[in-house]
């Protein structure tokens, strides 16, 4: 059997990477532990303590990384949003921005097992968040977070000439469209796919929201 090897502190940028992945991950195992409480017992049935027992950590650590227990769900409501703002900056400049969006929207909402376990937790959490308005609070700081990470992604979509208030415009509309739809998606027993799915929806919304945007119909070449 191998012997243990003793841990050696590395310096810079990869040191950096490593304590960041732990500490996001550490976090995200907090997370699915409070989502696990909340849907077996309540928010009100719940304890920070009880999710710091579930989660394997002391709670001290909890209180690190959060201040109470409805702010330890936050990374997995956050986790949808990080996924589906990565997709769209990969898109190429110059694409329409209506076509970039509704992709985005569709490969971050559909077509993996994460992806409906995510939703799954989504659809248990938003219901819970209903008799808990420190819950729903955390749902919209979520949500307020993520349309500000949203506008430099895209500007630098955006056609040229496009202003900062209609960027800023399209960031809400398209956050909204994503939050409305999974708010609905949730108070049915709805797929996670086709008709009735959170990406149909969000799509619907999308469309609703930004029909009368120029920017979606500006020339998109240099």
């Amino acid at each position: 059997m191998n012997s243990p090897r003793p841990y050696t502190p590395r310096t810079g940028a990869a040191a950096q990477s490593l304590t960041e992945r732990r500490k996001a991950a550490t976090q995200l195992d907090i997370a699915r532990a409070a989502c696990e409480l909340f849907a077996e017992h309540g928010p009100d049935g719940t304890t920070a303590e009880d999710i710091a027992r579930r989660a394997g950590v002391a709670l001290r650590t909890f209180y690190r990384y959060f201040r109470n227990k409805q702010e330890a769900v936050a990374p997995l409501l956050a986790g949808g949003g990080d996924e589906w703002r990565a997709l769209l900056a990969e898109e190429t400049p110059g694409t329409p921005l209506a076509e970039a969006l509704e992709r985005a929207i569709t490969r971050s909402l559909t077509g993996t097992v994460a992806v409906e376990e995510g939703l799954r937790w989504t659809r248990g959490l938003l219901r819970a968040s209903t008799d808990d308005p420190a819950l729903r609070a955390v749902w919209y700081r979520v949500n307020q977070d993520s349309e500000e990470r949203l506008i430099p992604i895209l500007t630098t979509l955006a056609p040229p000439g496009t202003t900062p208030l209609a960027v800023r415009l399209l960031a809400a509309a398209a956050t909204d469209a994503i939050r409305v739809a999974l708010e609905t998606w949730s108070t049915t027993d709805g797929p996670t796919t086709g008709p009735g799915s959170p990406a149909d929806l969000a799509l619907q919304a999308l469309r609703e929201l930004t029909s009368g945007m120029s920017v979606l119909h500006s020339p998109t070449g240099p």
